[in-house]
């Protein structure tokens, strides 16, 4: 390929990753969002994280996994109540870490 198409292809693709995140904040700045909205936009990140992370525990070989032998859903049940209990990101990563080390080191 030639270097120009691929230094435009970067900048496409930069714009392309970087006007949609840009734009609302561009937009919605200078603006006072109703309370409803403000409400309903905090349950955005926890929606989209569950949505990205509950596929990841539930599924193993394309189908879906309650056994004991699902380390990572097991592991993500005291991580959950971590963060439930904490609100720390810092400590639930730490206690998922460790709970995964450890029934890797003693359960082989």
């Amino acid at each position: 390929m030639e270097q120009k198409i691929i230094f435009l292809t970067i900048l496409g693709m930069g714009a392309v990753t970087f006007l949609p995140r840009l734009l609302p904040v561009w937009v919605l700045s200078s603006r006072k969002l109703p309370p409803l909205v403000i409400a309903w936009l905090r349950f955005v990140p926890v929606a989209v994280l569950s949505a990205m992370l509950l596929p990841a525990l539930l599924v193993q070989n394309g189908q879906l996994d309650f056994s004991s032998s699902n380390l990572f859903l097991w592991a993500a049940i005291p991580t959950f109540l971590t963060a439930w209990k904490t609100r720390s990101l810092f400590g639930s990563v730490i206690v998922g870490m460790l709970v995964v080390a450890v029934v890797r080191f003693w359960g082989g």
